[in-house]
């Protein structure tokens, strides 16, 4: 994870080094289109912010699961941007993501083997999503300079899980299952570059998820979770 923002930081600091220099101006006319569309691929990782319940450390409830980790997993995204210039430092953003994820869930549990004695034991949970996302953005852009503008991003992700399950069939158990519909606060920074036939957009965006996804299956390994939340990173790269 550290190496992922190291080297999206390098790349930035190298860009922003470029847009000094004096050159001719690419695209001089697209920014005062009303309208533009494009396409955006990129990498992310994701994990959960998971807070205990009030009964984790009660052993008469919580019997086994002694505790949770999770663990971050890389994964990709792609999709249509539509852009609408609101006016000359503003934007409105809607993009239509296909977002491809996994978080592991990692439980330390406490059991007792069949002459008494305790030992612990690690379960861990795979748990795969497909996100279809609808990010609705408003994008403040900063000055141009020659091929170059930094902007900042920020807005809601409205998310469905098209991979969350109603019922987990028994090979998968024990397994916890997760709601389809989730909201996403979503902040970011991305540089535009314009070329000579299209604009390329490097961008780097943060989103929380606003909603606990965990699904109460009565059982101690939701039972220990006093909600469960979604994080997200995304590299993307835009062409518009």
């Amino acid at each position: 994870m550290k190496k992922f923002l190291i080297l999206q930081s390098l790349f930035f600091i190298v860009l922003s080094g470029f847009a000094q220099e004096e050159k001719v101006q690419n695209l001089r006319l697209y920014d005062q289109k009303r309208f533009h569309f494009g396409f955006t691929v990129g990498l992310n990782t994701s994990d959960f912010y998971i807070r205990n319940s009030d009964i984790f450390f009660d052993t008469t409830k919580i019997k086994e699961v002694y505790g949770i980790e999770n663990y971050q997993q890389p994964g990709f995204h792609l999709g249509p941007i539509s852009n609408l210039r609101l006016g000359k430092y503003l934007d409105l953003r809607l993009l239509l993501n296909l977002t491809f994820i996994q978080r592991d869930l990692h439980y330390l549990l406490l059991k007792e083997n069949q002459y008494g004695e305790e030992y612990f034991d690690t379960h861990v949970m795979k748990i795969s999503s497909t996100f279809l996302q609808i990010p609705v953005l408003l994008k403040y852009k900063a000055e141009r300079v020659n091929n170059y503008r930094w902007y900042v991003i920020a807005g809601v992700d409205p998310t469905l899980d098209l991979a969350a399950k109603k019922k987990i069939p028994i090979e998968e158990m024990p397994m916890i299952r997760l709601e389809q519909p989730d909201v996403y606060a979503e902040i970011g920074v991305g540089l535009d570059l314009y070329l000579p036939y299209f604009k390329f957009s490097p961008e780097l965006k943060f989103g929380i998820g606003l909603t606990d996804v965990a699904v109460d299956d009565d059982t101690e390994y939701t039972g220990a979770m006093k909600y469960l939340k979604s994080k997200l990173i995304m590299l993307s790269f835009h062409f518009e």
